[in-house]
This record gives C-alpha cells, structure tokens and sequence, in this order.
C-alpha cells in the first residue's frame, strides 16, 4: 500500500522570536527534523553571573536520529553561538556554513575540551543540498560580515525563503553589492512563505550604506594627529578592514587588542576576507616605538563590557595602552539597548582624560547590519509570498513587521506572529498556530553548568546583589535547648557592623528569645523550624529598622 505523505510542514522557533539573538529555529515534516542556526543570547541585567543564554532543545529529547542537519546562515554568535553547548546533547549531525563560518566555528571549538568532531560541508553562494525531503539553495545577502546566506528552501509543501539577517547594500565595503536580480528570479519561482528578520523593523528608512561610513571614518583620520583608538564589535569583519584601509592610506601602524577580535581576525586573513599590507600589524607592546600620529588600536569593547578592552583603556588598567591628550576615541558601534549607561560612564571617562571622542550620533560612522522599513517592504516586494512570518527579534518588532507586509498586500489571515517554542502548521492552502507548544524557556549557562541556574538561584543572586546577605550563628546548649552565649553575626552588602551597634544588639536579643521560646515549649527541639522563624522575624524587624531585605541565612550550632 502506497504511504501518504504528510499535508502540512512544522516550523518550530526555539529562539529568536521574543528577543535579537538565541536564533534556532525547527523545519519539522513528517518527523524528520532540519535546524536552521544555532545561536546564543547575551544575559540581561536581571540575570548575575550567567555567561550566556541558549536554547532549550527539551523537544528533540528522544528525537535525536531524526534530526537530518543544521545550516548556519553567518558566523555572528547569535546563530552560531550555542553550538558547543548543544551539539554534546543531541550527538553530532551533518552542518552546512559558508568558509567563513565553518572557520569562525572550528576556531571557537578548540576553546571546548572533549567535543565530538565536527562535520561541517563548506558551501558558497548558489550552492544546493538535498537534506532529506528539504531542498535548500544558498544565496548571499549583504550583511556587517561576509558570507552571509540567505536560505530557499523547497519542501513538499512549497518554497520558503529565509532570510537570515540582512540589509540592501548596492555600495558595501569589503563584500559585493546586493544583487537584486537573483532576488527578483528568486520570487518568480513561487513563494510559500517568506520568514523575513525583524531587527530594523521599527526604524523608518533605509539603512546606511558602508561606503558612506567609510567615507566618514576617512575625514576624521584625515584630521586627527594623534593616536587613533577604535572599537567595535569582534565579529564585524567589513568594519576592521575599512579601519585597516584608512589606516594604511595615512601610514598609521595597527594593533589588534582582545581575544574574540584577534581570534576573528586571524581566520578571515587565512580565509582572504581581510586583506593586510605585509608590516600593517604590531604588536601592541610597541606601540610606543612610533609616533602618536602613526598609530591605530582596534578593540573590543564598544558597549562597556567589564573586563573588555576599551574599559580597560578607561579605568587605566591596561597594560600597554594609557589615554593622553592628543588621542581620538572612536566607538564605531550603536549602543545595545540596556547598555546606554555604561556606555555614556565609558565616554564620560574618555573625556575626562582628554581624548577626543566620536560616537554613531555625532556621525554616521556606524551602520547596522539590519534591513530598515524601505529594505524590509522591498524584500516582500521582490519574494511575493504567498504568507509572511516575521522573524529575529523582539515582540514589537515582529509586530511592526507583520504591519508592513499588510501594507505590501498581504492579507492579514496570511499573517502569523509567532513566539518561541509555538508550532506554526503550514500548508499550501493555510498558515496557523496548533494547540501545542514546546519547552521554550531560557536555559542558562554559568561556567561549565548548563541549565542548573534556574529561576530561584537567580533570585537569590539578584537578593545578594540588591541587599547583601546576614548571617546568624548561634550556640544552643544541646541538653536545655537555650542559647549558650550572644549569637555572632556576619553582613556582607548590608550593613557595616561597627556603625551597626545598636542594630546589631536589638538583633541578637530577638534570636535568643525566638530559640529560648522554642526551647522553652519542651520535648525535642525542631531545628528546622526555629531556622524558619529566624529568617522570617528577623527579616521582618532588619526591614523595618532598614527598609532593605538582606538574605538571612541562620545557623544553629548544638554544643
């Protein structure tokens, strides 16, 4: 008897649909399973200590030998990002990634002791594989870092077009422009649905052409005379060459300074992505061997990470690099929402040491990577989808997005907003959302612990953090169950003892009549329960005389 095939092809976002970044998304027909991208997200403010956030990939326990391969759009770590974290969980599969990103990936590995091997199959713009019933071409879309692809995909239900992250540049430095008509025959082929990214959804226009950047980077080299400092993020590949080639036009030495960046730079010089005249690089030790004015430091940074390079230079705690009047500071980067204060500290402290600086809102000397409203419409222009799923970003942005198709003549029932682990049903005829919905929740990654910080170790982290913690020891004599002698305390990040005095007394007198008053009930004490009392009444009377709420933590010695 002849098998029907399945009506109806499962698109599954783990990531990527409430957020920019923790991109992984599912294509799922009749259980065979292809993942496109892979990445991670960075911690919020309200998550201490968490090195980063990836997927939860709860829905392919169990499923593991029906996952047919991962493609990779680009090497930015937000789609490549949560690769070592996840390939260990689902065993190793066949990868797909343009040269650049195959190398990016390699190179992060060997920062991974004990994975398994990697099988990643290199591929170019045009480049076709057939992975079990999807058939997916590559085509290359501009973006702030080369090879990056965007993905149509025939399924037995009809074509979808992924565009992975993008802008239209007809003038890009360092990568070719946009080529419109491939885009063009590209929607004469029949589009099912096109899955366009959402970034730039909610800014009107287009976004800059790297030329013009270029051009705006080459008037202030022109005009500066002193060292140059520059930062920016590791992975903008086209951005650290525009700075390599106006360095080498005004003769200046360059510098690479911190590990992601040297690291990225490295593999797109052996890839020939970034071109380098022979005697360009030094060490940054001996930038004092030459002359301010033939000097350039390109660095990490830009969006006031802690230990990052540019900090680093602002604290003056770098090594080999101290600001001095003369010195031009260049942050050739936007500011990611969340990081505006940090970002104006570290400008602030640039000024205060007499550097000159230059930011994205004095100039256009930063664009994104991301399509704006005009590029955004342009694009369903170009695929004439037959439904619309907006992609990569936050709610808002999706929304927004989904309100620009419906302007370009897309009916609003050929619509569909989604997030994270909802299953969306496509078929020839109808997009919807099914009734069943998949773990989606952020798993988080803290040193070598992947998912075993959850919800309450991140409140008790954010409590210490917030209000400090207060100890309580205390001696109970084993045979009566009273308190032997006046309890020690210990306040970290609460109060500072010395000028607690009274505090610190009141305390005491309050733990020894909640541990007398148990004892004094007889039969065996219940310790547990007389700890309870503790951190309840004693958090009570420390908020009424403090308006804080430390963590209490009380230990009961017996003696």
């Amino acid at each position: 008897m002849k098998k029907t095939q399945q009506s109806h092809l499962r698109i599954i976002p783990l990531g990527g649909q409430e957020e920019v970044g923790l991109n992984m998304t599912l294509f799922e027909y009749e259980r065979k399973i292809l993942i496109v991208d892979m990445g991670f997200g960075f911690p919020g403010e309200d998550m201490p200590g968490i090195d980063c956030i990836i997927p939860n990939i709860s829905y392919l326990k169990g499923k593991e030998k029906n996952i047919l391969g991962v493609v990779l759009t680009h090497g930015h770590y937000d789609h490549i990002g949560a690769i070592p974290y996840i390939i260990p969980r689902i065993g190793p599969i066949p990868m797909y990634a343009s040269r650049l990103t195959k190398g990016m990936i390699l190179k992060r590995q060997e920062d991974f002791a004990n994975q398994p091997k990697l099988n990643i199959e290199e591929l170019k713009d045009g480049s076709n594989v057939r992975v079990g019933p999807f058939q997916i071409e590559f085509f290359r879309l501009n973006h702030n870092i080369p090879d990056n692809f965007g993905l149509f995909i025939k399924t037995p239900v009809g074509n979808i077009v992924h565009t992975s992250d993008f802008k239209f540049d007809e003038s890009p430095v360092n990568d070719i422009p946009t080529d419109f008509g491939k885009l063009k025959r590209i929607g004469q082929r029949g589009i099912l649905l096109l899955m366009s990214e959402s970034t730039g959804a909610e800014e009107e226009g287009h976004s800059l052409s790297e030329e013009t950047i270029f051009k705006n980077l080459d008037k202030i080299f022109e005009k500066v005379r002193g060292r140059i400092i520059a930062a920016s993020f590791a992975s903008m590949i086209n951005r650290i060459q525009q700075l390599i080639i106006l360095s080498e036009k005004y003769k200046r030495k360059v510098a690479i300074e911190g590990y992601s960046m040297k690291t990225n730079v490295e593999i797109a010089q052996n890839l020939k992505r970034i071109k380098v005249q022979k005697g360009t690089f030094i060490k940054t030790k001996d930038i004092g061997k030459f002359p301010d004015s033939k000097i350039t430091v390109i660095c990490t940074g830009a969006q006031g990470e802690g230990r990052a390079v540019f900090m680093r230079i602002a604290n003056r705690e770098h090594k080999f690099i101290h600001l001095k009047k003369g010195d031009t500071v260049i942050f050739s980067s936007s500011v990611v929402p969340g990081n505006e204060r940090t970002v104006q500290v570290l400008k602030d402290e640039f000024h205060r040491q007499g550097a000159k600086v230059f930011h994205y809102r004095m100039m256009d000397i930063h664009a994104s990577g991301h399509a704006k409203q005009e590029e955004l419409k342009k694009m369903i222009r170009l695929m004439k989808p037959k439904f619309f799923l907006p992609v990569y970003g936050y709610y808002s942005m999706l929304v927004r997005h989904a309100e620009l198709a419906e302007e370009e003549g897309i009916r609003r029932e050929n619509i569909l907003v989604a997030e994270n682990g909802q299953v969306i049903k496509l078929t020839p005829k109808r997009i919807s959302l099914e009734k069943e919905k998949v773990p989606s929740n952020y798993v988080m990654v803290d040193g070598l612990g992947i998912g075993d910080v959850g919800e309450v170790v991140l409140r008790d982290r954010q409590v210490l953090s917030q209000d400090g913690m207060f100890v309580i020891v205390t001696i109970v004599d084993r045979q009566t169950g009273k308190v032997r002698s006046s309890p020690d305390i210990i306040s970290r990040g609460f109060v500072y003892l010395r000028e607690s005095k009274e505090l610190l007394k009141e305390t005491r007198k309050q733990v020894i009549a909640i541990v007398n008053r148990a004892a004094g009930s007889g039969g065996a004490v219940n310790w547990s329960y007389v700890k309870d009392e503790l951190r309840n009444k004693i958090g009570k009377f420390l908020f009424s005389k403090t308006k804080r709420r430390p963590m209490i933590l009380p230990v009961v010695i017996e003696v």
